[in-house]
């Protein structure tokens, strides 16, 4: 059975394994206090989820927020990166404290892990990753996941939790991922210009789709806005996972967007594998190729990356490295796995294949990128 409409995410036929995010202004009030009436509505709904038989995973913000009120830290606790993971860590446990206690109420365990950027982009520690949330699911708990702020810098975090949740979702080969915002969805324009119009259902985020979004975080406790969603979404429909952007500001959040179709629904475009899923959702490249227009064809129609085709080699690569592929006009093709080093893309960029024996010194590879290990955006 295939989701095809925003109530199919709360059937356990349909949607067996949800990832839920919860944002900071709805999990944290205006004062750094937390919102413990509706957040104890939103926990009736999880178990009222697990009863129907479905698994349900937390991606839930709210750490800084928390941590900064107790410290009594400015900006709420963003002024600063050395702010923000000292209002983290003492957050955290404020938060999972919160989820513990909820959750418990309904008879659930709770189960926190703190993930870093790293934690999913390496490919290992996201193998380590995946094996850990699937046992706890498997145990009966609900895992409660939120970023490492505490340790996180600019250079190695995600930076939102909505992309975070996007990347738990293939890693815990979820069916579907439910944001919860503070709108009832994706509109066509600005929602408080008059006439806009809520898009029940997306097929594709296309650079129209992105058009319609603001980057803009409207309660300026998050980091996240529209932009992030809709880059969360990507990361999820092409892992084959539907993703659904529903307002969480009502008592009981689920019940209102999934009984009466309130919200919007982005249906999977594609079902990657494991692998390629995992590389397609990387953020962070090691460099980039651009390459010409008969390059960008040929990789449209599944074929490898060659030097020929290649017309500039940015930042230092090595072998085996993520790097990412776009055209002339800066438009983003895809990302893959480099066979060679930057250096040595430079020196074969735009030759035959007959000549990179005699450039490279030995025995060329048969590509720049091959087929296997690259994803097409």
């Amino acid at each position: 059975m295939t989701i095809e409409r925003l109530s199919d995410l709360a059937d356990a036929l349909t949607a067996p394994r949800v990832v839920l995010k919860v944002g900071s202004a709805l999990l944290v009030g205006e004062a750094g206090r937390a919102n413990r009436e509706w957040l104890g509505a939103l926990a009736e709904e999880i178990a009222a989820a697990r009863g129907r038989g479905q698994q349900v995973i937390v991606v839930s913000s709210g750490a800084i927020a928390l941590g900064a009120a107790r410290l009594g830290l400015a900006k709420r606790g963003r002024g600063s990166l050395a702010d923000a993971q000292a209002a983290a860590a003492v957050g955290q446990i404020a938060l999972a404290g919160l989820w513990s206690e909820m959750l418990g109420a309904h008879g659930l365990v709770a189960a926190q892990l703190l993930l870093t950027l790293e934690d999913l982009e390496d490919r290992r520690r996201y193998l380590n990753a995946a094996a850990t949330l699937g046992r706890l699911l498997k145990a009966g708990a609900i895992p409660v996941i939120n970023e490492n702020d505490s340790v996180a810098t600019e250079e190695i975090r995600f930076g939102d939790n909505d992309r975070l949740a996007a990347r738990v979702a293939q890693a815990a080969q979820a069916d579907a991922v439910l944001l919860l915002s503070d709108v009832d969805g994706l509109y066509d324009r600005d929602p408080a210009e008059e006439g806009a119009q809520l898009l029940p259902l997306v097929e594709g985020v296309s650079d129209e789709v992105h058009a319609m979004a603001s980057g803009a975080s409207s309660s300026g406790m998050g980091s996240g806005g529209m932009t992030s969603k809709l880059q969360a979404a990507e990361i999820a429909t092409r892992a084959g996972i539907a993703l659904a952007i529903v307002n969480g500001q009502p008592r009981l959040p689920l019940s209102r967007a999934l009984g009466h179709e309130i919200g919007t629904l982005f249906l999977p475009t594609r079902r990657d594998r494991a692998r390629k899923a995992w590389l397609g959702g990387r953020q962070r490249m090691h460099g980039a190729l651009v390459v010409d227009a008969g390059c960008a064809r040929a990789l449209a129609k599944g074929n490898s990356l060659l030097a020929s085709g290649i017309v500039t080699v940015e930042g230092t690569f090595a072998r085996g490295d993520p790097i990412g592929v776009r055209d002339e006009h800066g438009k983003q093709l895809a990302k893959g796995l480099a066979e060679y080093d930057s250096a040595e893309v430079a020196l074969i960029k735009g030759r035959r294949s007959e000549e990179h024996a005699a450039l490279l010194g030995y025995a060329p590879r048969s590509c720049v990128i091959h087929r296997d290990q690259l994803v097409l955006l």
